[in-house]
């Protein structure tokens, strides 16, 4: 959740930080981009072209942070990708050939691994669902938020809280009201009363609904209802969902979803908690991206290594781009289940704002028993897993030689940095992200807000700020809030977006001026704090 340092090579005293690796306002990567690779260290060239002071870096490419010419993640807008209409199709080269019946052998494969997790699972989060909760109690209806999916045909697929079943006459009532405003030629975003907040998204064949009874606005209400929409075709595809439906229309999905619930409930967990998911981001430290990029095979399109919910690095194919939405996706998939610890694991996989048609193949397993360190390994072929069996043991032989290997075990039992650091008194927290390099860091938690509830709230202020700085029509540059607990700044340029907690103590002239402060360390920090050239096979 907080950023990881490029080189391990520092005082242990010192706790080495966590990098963060966000996706960026911008256009999708072009045609013969050149890739740095081979090394770790941030490029000379590129440091000459930045500007020298450590600040304001007001423009793109001269922020702390900046120095890659091109990025492993496709470039989007970072908050607005999210609610568009229409998906934006990335610069990608999809090696997978389907047949329609490839897809129902492959998604039988899939439900039965998602029900057999279900079955060895026990470590879902602590705000797993009560299936007996009664839903006309009051403690139901006091929840702050709910998420329900319906298909078209009104019949519930999923819910937060409670059983489907004993909400079905809800969500009928849900979808009359959408097929109400649809026949006046209209669509129904949101309905504000009585302090709730209901938001609808329709992604046929599928209808998403959110309420919520918190500060947060409607579009980051939507944003995370598009997170649930592509967590279900992550395990179905978007091919194999539309075929169901138009076979039948009043077909009930949770048959085919059976099991994999705590899949969405994990994420919604993530969505309330996580800052990375707030700003399309990944905490990524990266020490042994060369020992990864040494195993490779001809089907294997991107190595990606976890621990817990950091991203250690990720190697890929050359001239293909991870979306963050697919990389959060599989962040969660390997976070909600602890079967994967029992052995290597191979299980098909659609990434969705990759390629919704179709499904790759994931060799999933952790470097040891003990350990946090997990590998996964992605394939176009489903025969391939004793290919990247081997490619894992490749990596498992060079890193073993690699000193790296033990000062990155050791680093990860502190992966945060604290905000005290930083040297500025008034500063609780911050979350800050480079535009033109598309990395993100931030501090871990101070005490004030060590408790989930704390945690919940300034990341609920967080989000309250970040939908004033990204409104459709009118965004902000600048946004001081004052408050009986906190005192909270944003600030948004051309370079970077900043977000900063401060002591409810503090004036806005404190504010202000903590900004220079905060860029003139990250810039002198950006070596231990960002990486900033990826790797390709």
């Amino acid at each position: 959740m907080v950023p990881y340092s490029s080189s391990l090579s520092v005082c242990p005293a010192r706790c080495v930080s966590l990098l963060s690796v966000a996706v960026m306002d911008g256009e999708a990567p072009k045609a013969g981009v050149s890739w740095d690779s081979g090394t770790l260290a941030a490029v000379d060239r590129l440091r000459i072209e930045r500007a020298d002071s450590p600040t304001p870096g007001l423009v793109e490419g001269t922020e702390p942070g900046a120095g890659q010419k091109s990025a492993m993640f496709v470039h989007v807008q970072s908050f607005e990708d999210l609610t568009a209409e229409a998906v934006e199709e990335a610069r990608r080269k999809a090696e997978l050939e389907k047949s329609e019946g490839e897809c129902s052998e492959e998604l039988k494969v899939l439900v039965t691994e998602k029900t057999l997790e279900e079955r060895c699972n026990h470590n879902i989060s602590t705000e797993s669902r009560s299936k007996e909760e009664d839903v006309s109690s009051e403690e139901w209806r006091s929840h702050r938020k709910h998420v329900f999916v319906l298909s078209e045909a009104g019949k519930p697929i999923y819910t937060r809280y409670g059983t489907e079943e004993a909400l079905s006459s809800t969500m009928g009532v849900m979808m009359a009201l959408v097929s109400f405003v649809e026949a006046k030629k209209n669509i129904i975003r949101s309905i504000h009363a009585d302090g709730c907040n209901v938001v609808f998204l329709t992604k046929s064949p599928l209808v998403l609904v959110g309420v919520s009874q918190s500060c947060q606005s409607d579009r980051e209400l939507l944003r995370e209802l598009h997170y649930i929409y592509y967590q279900i075709v992550s395990l179905l595809t978007l091919t194999q969902l539309n075929h169901i439906f138009q076979l039948k229309q009043n077909y009930d999905l949770r048959r085919l979803l059976a099991g994999s619930e705590y899949l969405t409930d994990n994420l919604l967990h993530r969505l309330d908690r996580d800052p990375a998911l707030l700003l399309s981001a990944v905490t990524r430290p990266d020490v042994v991206s060369a020992s990864l990029q040494a195993a490779k095979a001809k089907s294997l399109v991107f190595s990606i290594l976890l621990a817990g919910d950091r991203l250690i690095t990720l190697v890929k194919k050359k001239d293909q781009f991870l979306h963050h939405i697919d990389l959060h996706l599989v962040f969660n998939l390997v976070g909600s289940s602890s079967s994967f610890r029992e052995g290597e694991a191979w299980t098909p996989i659609c990434l969705p704002k990759f390629n919704m048609e179709g499904f790759f193949h994931a060799h999933i397993s952790y470097l040891e028993p003990a350990s946090e360190l997990c590998l996964i390994l992605v394939s176009t072929d489903r025969e391939d897993f004793f290919n990247m069996s081997e490619c894992k043991q490749r990596f498992l032989e060079r890193l073993s030689k690699r000193s790296a290997y033990l000062a990155m075990k050791e680093a990860l039992k502190c992966p945060s940095y604290p905000v005290a650091q930083v040297g500025i008194p008034e500063l609780r927290h911050f979350l800050y992200k480079s535009k033109s390099s598309g990395l993100y860091t931030s501090p871990e938690f101070p005490m004030v807000y060590q408790s989930d509830e704390e945690k919940e709230r300034l990341m609920g202020l967080y989000q309250n700020l970040h939908s004033h700085m990204h409104h459709p029509n009118r965004p902000l540059r600048t946004f001081y809030r004052c408050g009986e607990t906190e005192n909270l700044l944003a600030w948004v340029t051309s370079g970077f977006e900043l977000y900063l907690c401060f002591s409810p103590l503090g004036t806005k002239a404190l504010a202000v001026s903590a900004v220079t402060k905060l860029l003139k360390w990250i810039r002198k920090e950006e070596d231990r704090l960002f990486i900033l050239s990826p790797l390709t096979y």
